[in-house]
């Protein structure tokens, strides 16, 4: 008996079926093994982590530090940044009053708030503060709005300045973070963050706040939602969690995130920040996060290679011209300084050397004029990442302008010289 039409059609149909149930469950097998593969010696609970020098950049530990998750509220740190250039650019004041839009006051108060209506007044510096120590999503819309017009034409300038910073991961769409749509890997946060504290000092003192009172006729204060201060030492609620040396940064949690925090912590002249994504409780994030910290501090030193003052063998002099001298001796204007291994001794090569040229060098030159720049890099021998580093090279010493009668001299040696070589080559 032949097969009915239907039943011919349906037998591939299922086969194919469930040969592709079978395919993805294989390949889902193969990703989540390779998700188990991945190094992590510091057992760092974490979907995604990272820990780097903020001087350098340099990359002390990572886990699945390049895929893109989405940060939740650590995507309030680019408009931190944003809010800190408009002041440094003069087209906003701490000052400033801001009235609440419709599109701040209407945010879900499921989430952090500060319960804005519209119409509501308040300071640029008080909307800041609760931006940054209450994580309030109405707050950061307020200033949003205040700068872009909208929460859309702010996010635009957020996605042009990632561009302009070279985070290639990063795609905001919104700028509080609450959109799942909004990712970065953790490469890039801690990246940008390096960033963020190294243009803007000032933001630490934000950050680093433990409490701030908004209204003056609030009840309580907002309390910093960062139990990793090192202000939280004494509070018995938060004092586990308390790590020496941290002021920063910002927490985040959203359900598609999980609970996130990127970190920062400076000991004597070395800062570490840190990111961690998708943590399983708020504690878990901090607990991982000292895990990351105690592992650059512990492990890590900053060893300098040249000295400031230092003269570089390809390049001890410079010439110029119309001098007393026809060349000035030149030396680093500082150090370069690599963070290493502790006890390692580091391979650090010479790059590069650029210096002016004599037609850029006119006389009267003085001590400490800048000449050139000397590049050195240091390749690290457990990540294999290269660090480069440059330093201004400098004159020694002054150099004064010739007189007429010796320039007259020189110019005249100079010519009877030429003119002696081309006889010479004559024959």
């Amino acid at each position: 008996m032949k097969p009915k039409k239907g039943w011919v059609r349906f037998v591939p149909t299922v086969c194919a079926t469930v040969i592709a149930m079978m395919l993805t469950v294989n390949l889902g097998s193969q990703a989540a093994q390779a998700a188990e593969a991945a190094p992590n010696p510091l057992g760092v609970e974490a979907r995604a982590a990272v820990l780097i020098d903020a001087d350098s950049g340099q990359v002390l530990y990572a886990l699945d530090a390049d895929t893109a998750y989405p940060p939740a509220s650590m995507t309030k740190l680019m408009t931190e940044y944003l809010v800190l250039e408009e002041i440094t650019a003069g087209r906003l004041k701490l000052t400033d009053m801001v009235t609440t839009s419709k599109e701040a006051a209407d945010i879900p108060p499921d989430g952090s708030a500060i319960y804005l209506a519209e119409g509501d007044k308040h300071t640029v510096k008080d909307l800041y503060m609760a931006m940054a120590v209450q994580s309030a999503n109405d707050a950061t819309i307020a200033l949003a709005g205040h700068i872009g017009g909208t929460e859309q034409g702010f996010v635009d300038k957020m996605n042009e300045t990632a561009k302009a910073l070279g985070l290639k991961s990063a795609h905001f769409t919104s700028a509080t973070g609450l959109a799942e749509t909004t990712v970065i890997s953790a490469n890039d946060l801690a990246k940008f963050a390096a960033i963020l504290i190294k243009k803007h000092p000032e933001f630490l003192e934000f950050s680093s706040t433990p409490s701030y009172r908004f209204r003056e006729r609030d009840e309580t204060e907002m309390i910093n939602l960062n139990w990793m201060l090192e202000s939280n030492k004494n509070v018995p609620s938060f004092k586990q969690y308390a790590y020496p040396g941290v002021d920063g940064m910002k927490t985040g949690y959203i359900g598609a995130a999980g609970y996130c925090f990127t970190g920062t912590a400076k000991r004597g002249d070395m800062r570490l920040i840190s990111v961690v994504m998708n943590t399983k409780s708020k504690g878990a994030r901090f607990i991982q996060t000292a895990k990351l910290f105690n592992y650059g501090f512990d492990n890590f030193e900053k060893k300098t290679i040249v000295a400031p003052k230092s003269v570089v063998e390809t390049a001890k002099t410079v010439k110029i011209k119309k001098g007393v001298s026809k060349e000035v001796p030149i030396m680093t204007a500082s150090d370069v300084t690599f963070l290493v291994k502790k006890g390692a001794t580091p391979t650090v090569e010479l790059k590069n050397v650029s210096v002016k040229s004599e037609d850029e060098l006119v006389a009267p030159i003085a001590s400490g004029q800048e000449v050139g720049t000397a590049t050195y890099v240091y390749k690290d021998p457990d990540t294999g990442q290269s660090i480069e580093k440059s330093v201004k090279l400098i004159t020694s010493e002054e150099v004064k302008k010739g007189s007429w009668w010796r320039l007259m001299f020189r110019s005249l040696g100079g010519f009877i010289s030429g003119l002696f070589k081309g006889i010479v080559d004559l024959f």
